[in-house]
């Protein structure tokens, strides 16, 4: 066993009926790459990504992941062994309204649409994020148009305030600069979860 498996033993891997979220191997990258230069899957971001840019994220979140055991990890379907995309934790970016706050968020690849990953997948990411990792509050933001991303966020019982809507600074002049906030504390977690 070298250094880095048993640093990558760390990483607390989730579960669900038809998902496996886990640490990033290096057999993700070029699906993962492929995904960031979709232009459907980055239909709501202001561009595609550059190999350089998803290599740089990548390497990323193996980094948190492997740092704190969770982030936002790699999702696999073990039915066929393909790798999807993500699913996680990540900070709110510091200058964001929002902030300072825990984000749950998604991106999938376009083959994977329609299936109901991204719910189930977040759905043991909440659990797991108010459960053992003792999460108080948990953020989603996407741009206002960003439909499929709303419906996710709805699902997993988080709610929408418009007072909360700002446009997000990192991207001024885009015509989705306009974002939407959704909101789940773990008390409402737990409510309505059981």
């Amino acid at each position: 066993m070298t250094a880095a498996d048993e640093t990558e033993e760390t990483v607390t891997e989730l579960t669900t009926e038809r998902l496996l979220l886990r640490d990033w191997r290096e057999t993700d990258r070029e699906p993962w790459v492929a995904m960031n230069a979709d232009p459907e899957v980055m239909r709501y971001f202001p561009s595609t990504r550059s190999r350089a840019d998803s290599d740089q994220a990548m390497d990323r979140f193996q980094a948190m992941l492997r740092r704190q055991g969770y982030g936002l990890w790699a999702v696999e379907v073990p039915a066929t062994g393909e790798f999807i995309g993500f699913v996680g934790l990540n900070p709110a970016p510091d200058d964001y309204p929002a902030a300072p706050a825990m984000e749950i968020g998604w991106r999938l690849a376009r083959s994977s649409w329609g299936h109901g990953y991204a719910t189930e997948a977040a759905r043991a990411v909440l659990a797991h994020a108010f459960g053992p990792i003792g999460f108080t509050d948990l953020v989603s933001f996407t741009t206002v148009t960003n439909t499929p991303s709303r419906r996710v966020m709805e699902k997993i019982g988080m709610t929408y305030d418009p007072a909360d809507d700002f446009d997000n600074p990192k991207v001024k002049g885009w015509w989705g600069a306009p974002h939407v906030v959704y909101r789940l504390s773990a008390s409402r977690y737990r409510t309505t979860a059981s």
